[in-house]
């Protein structure tokens, strides 16, 4: 390329906490009126102070850790000045000078590291809704505790800008500091990017408010093309806040790019600092889970790397997947993806997942050509029926009446039955004439005399010594 394109991203994550950061009402606003979980101190009514939610302040603990960053026993809030109608109190709650997420870094897949330079928290601001002649204001999202994660400018390409955005996801989910869920704006992306020649920094336009990674990939892309060709018409480039329109798959200029000087930066009179001991540190610390990358040293060898990869979007089945022996491991892993995930039956992993001694049980089956392997996935499936799912394999397996029949006496009757049924001889003599795919029709005969209980490995070996 011409030109090195050089990405940063701000992401905000809204954190799982019950209540609001710096008020007792309701954090979880999903479904219900607009207006309607907001108090006093949301509307920043006069006389109305901020109490800080000790809970947000742990989970942001965690999140730090899970980024390998470092965690400051010192921090305090700040006030951004702008004037907006989302935002009542004319600030935002946020910390400027001393956030309490130092320096980190967060490893990709393929193996390239982004640094964090750091994260805050901060409170959200609330949500307009634009129409042809008028907007309205929402405030149930007003003061919604939020971290944002600000990256160095290690990014440089549309790929690894996907990437970066889904690892932090799986970071924030799997260490329970953040629901997750895309949809409902539980993450944004912020993305920086600017182009130029190779050892000089360009002008950056930052595009606001991503929700899904696929969107993230898409306006770095189109931001790329779209500088190049300002840069080779010999113009420049125009410092700007852009907005994505997911439709047309490009990014438009809404306003120029405030700078921190615009924004009046003050220390909040009304809240304490926050000091934090290392033991309190490291009690929150401890509490972190298996995170993605021991999961990935943990299953290295026993998966390969894109079904590992697909698997780590499900945090409660990698978890799963880590308890089973070595030997089972491969298998359910494609009964995973196979079944549910290429089958689009996702939802199965919302509920209580199969025990480990299911899942060993069931391999054990397999291998021992008790179950079939249409038998086996059929078997793994009822393991998220309700009716069932506290059933053994073998008791499952028992009342769908799948076991494979492997008594050789037993499939040898049968094997004699169809032998000597009249439909069956034409094909006998062909066999013996060297056409040797009949042989699967008469395996076919066989496994319709059983009720599909006969095991086809062992029914073609006694045919095939029967009709030598």
């Amino acid at each position: 390329m011409k030109y090195i394109p050089t990405i940063g991203i701000e992401c905000h994550v809204q954190l799982s906490t019950k209540t609001k950061l710096f008020s007792e009402i309701d954090n979880d606003a999903r479904g219900k009126e607009p207006n309607s979980c907001v108090s006093p101190v949301d509307y920043a009514l006069p006389g109305m102070l901020p109490r800080l939610n000790g809970e947000a302040i742990k989970l942001a603990i965690r999140a730090g850790r899970a980024m390998n960053c470092k965690i400051n026993n010192y921090s305090r809030f700040d006030r951004k000045h702008y004037f907006y109608p989302d935002s009542p109190k004319g600030y935002q709650i946020t910390q400027f000078y001393h956030p309490i997420i130092g320096e980190g870094y967060v490893d990709l897949p393929s193996g390239n590291r982004v640094r964090i330079e750091h994260a805050h928290l901060e409170g959200d601001a609330g949500k307009l809704t634009h129409f042809d002649t008028y907007s309205l204001v929402d405030l149930n999202r007003v003061d919604t505790p939020l971290i944002e994660i600000v990256s160095q400018p290690d990014i440089h390409s549309a790929t690894d800008a996907h990437d970066y955005c889904k690892e932090l996801w799986r970071l924030m989910t799997f260490a329970g500091v953040s629901y997750g869920d895309l949809y409902n704006g539980n993450m944004r992306f912020d993305v920086n990017v600017s182009i130029a020649p190779e050892g000089e920094l360009g002008t950056r336009t930052e595009t606001k408010n991503l929700n899904s990674f696929r969107s993230v990939e898409r306006a770095v892309e189109y931001e790329i093309k779209r500088q190049t060709k300002v840069l080779e018409a010999g113009e420049k480039v125009i410092q700007e806040t852009r907005g994505w329109n997911d439709a047309t798959g490009e990014t438009t200029g809404q306003r120029s790019k405030e700078e921190a000087k615009d924004y009046r930066y003050m220390p909040e009179p009304d809240l304490p600092p926050v000091n934090l001991t290392d033991e309190f540190i490291a009690e929150e610390i401890a509490k972190l889970p298996l995170m993605p990358a021991d999961y990935r040293a943990k299953l290295d060898g026993r998966l390969p790397n894109d079904t590992l990869e697909i698997l780590l979007d499900y945090p409660n089945l990698i978890a799963k997947l880590a308890e089973v022996d070595d030997f089972a491991t491969k298998k359910v892993a494609n009964w995973f993806t196979s079944v549910l995930l290429a089958e689009e039956n996702t939802s199965l992993l919302n509920d209580d997942l199969p025990s480990k001694n299911q899942l060993e049980e069931l391999v054990t089956m397999n291998d021992k050509n008790e179950l079939s392997s249409t038998a086996a996935k059929e078997v793994f499936l009822k393991f998220f029926d309700p009716e069932m799912h506290f059933k053994d394999t073998k008791t499952i397996a028992k009342e769908l009446g799948v076991i494979q029949e492997n008594d050789l006496g037993a499939l040898e009757a049968i094997v004699d039955t169809v032998l000597a049924k009249p439909e069956t001889k034409k094909a006998q003599e062909d066999y013996k004439n060297g056409e040797q795919k009949v042989i699967g029709f008469l395996v076919g005969q066989v496994m319709k005399e059983s009720h599909g209980k006969a095991n086809p490995s062992a029914v073609q070996e006694i045919l095939k010594k029967k009709l030598a």
